[in-house]
């Protein structure tokens, strides 16, 4: 049995029995899990924790679920690396990157908020699973829902990255390309997800889907040494994520897990796409839609469901919201890779490169612990990369022509 108490209205209160809803029914507003703590402090400790198997799971009593986990279980758990290289670039004593782009079956964050999605998918009875995609979740629910057994609709913009639709259709899904942005999908799917008895993910099973985003930062206090972090610095695409790992530091205070919570929380997003950062920066917590102009696209979510929330947190936390633009998230990929051997997609050149921003404008202290999200794996976007790497070298098949670029490389030229 889980620990799950509720579903309950972040706007007015109203509270609701566990199910398939995702709206409150009499102000619109989204709706929250809601856990019975008193228990979970009485049974999850440090030390059940580090004895249970390394994946996400390990902190199953703080996820909506009644039984026992069903998909997922080769997700989580991801390094948390201490970034030495990217810290003395950027004149800092200590930061660290949480790593997603690797462990995770396709390679992102997502395979978290998948598992805990697909598993209540099938404690509510479902038998198809579908959601709207930018590309990472796409990737998740084909692959996870192809090994759960369950029929798969995935929706998807017409205009996303070539690599990024090969690596769903693999998975033999039903994918559906939509002519139009992320918010044109999103719009689509909750009309369908109002006619068909589909688990949509990130619509009517989001209240759980999203709980997954919590283990990010589960994981981060405990490979910390069982302390939260100075600042932590996130990527905004609906704001979920931030809102999230929020939540989860909160929630390991809340059970004794960690007796000290100082954290700052800092929005990272893409200047093509920054209706967040933008709303933070004007001091409002009003998120004006943008249309999406950027070539981080895991990112372009001109209108962003959880936007109100991130900048919430960000206040409440004495944090701050920044973007880049695209040269600097090309320019922010390339510097994790040449630091620290990690190649990130371009949601990871916008956490590098806003934390280089955010260090050089003093809004982070250069004697703080820093943790960077870096939340999916450079493969999945080498287009954005086109023209903006170094060239090889072209050589003859012998020694003689290998002797003369050598030459050129011990000259420093090309």
């Amino acid at each position: 049995m889980g620990y799950v108490k509720d579903l309950k209205c972040r706007e007015c209160g109203r509270e609701y029995p566990v199910a398939p809803v995702y709206v409150c029914e009499f102000c619109f507003g989204p709706l929250e899990v809601v856990y019975d703590y008193k228990s979970i402090k009485k049974v999850l400790t440090r030390k059940v924790i580090e004895r249970r198997e390394k994946n996400l799971w390990r902190y199953k009593e703080l996820l909506p679920i009644d039984g026992e986990p069903l998909v997922g279980l080769n997700s989580g758990y991801t390094p948390l690396l201490k970034a030495d290289n990217l810290a003395k670039e950027f004149g800092v004593k200590e930061l660290y990157i949480k790593d997603d782009t690797v462990t995770h079956p396709t390679l992102s964050f997502k395979d978290r908020v998948v598992a805990i999605a697909l598993t209540k998918a099938r404690e509510f009875g479902f038998d198809t699973v579908a959601c709207a995609s930018t590309g990472n979740l796409a990737h998740s629910v084909s692959a996870q829902g192809a090994k759960a057994g369950f029929k798969r609709f995935i929706f998807i913009p017409a205009t996303l990255e070539a690599s990024k639709i090969v690596a769903s259709l693999i998975y033999e899904p039903n994918l559906i390309a939509v002519n139009g942005n992320y918010d044109d999908v999103n719009r689509l799917c909750s009309e369908i997800a109002n006619k068909y008895r589909w688990a949509f993910v990130n619509i009517n099973i989001r209240p759980f889907y999203a709980e997954g985003s919590k283990t990010h930062g589960f994981e981060i206090i405990e490979q910390l040494g069982w302390k939260a972090p100075d600042n932590v610095i996130i990527p905004c695409a609906s704001g979920s994520l931030l809102t999230k790992i929020w939540k989860s530091f909160k929630e390991f205070k809340e059970i004794g897990i960690i007796k000290e919570l100082s954290t700052k929380v800092f929005a990272s997003q893409a200047t093509g796409c920054s209706p967040i950062s933008t709303a933070i920066k004007q001091g409002t917590d009003v998120i004006r839609p943008v249309k999406p102009d950027t070539i981080a696209k895991s990112l372009a979510i001109g209108n962003p469901a959880d936007g109100y929330y991130a900048t919430q947190v960000v206040n409440e936390t004495g944090g701050w919201g920044e973007d880049v633009s695209d040269q600097e998230i090309i320019d922010g990929i390339k510097l994790l890779a040449r630091a620290e051997g990690i190649f990130a997609e371009t949601a990871g050149g916008v956490t590098v490169a806003v934390t280089k921003k955010l260090i050089e404008s003093g809004k982070i202290g250069r004697d703080e612990t820093t943790v960077i999200c870096v939340t999916g794996n450079g493969l999945k976007t080498q287009e954005a990369l086109n023209g903006q790497t170094i060239s090889p070298y072209y050589i003859k098949p012998n020694i003689g022509s290998f002797e003369e670029v050598l030459q050129k490389i011990r000259r420093g030229g090309k």
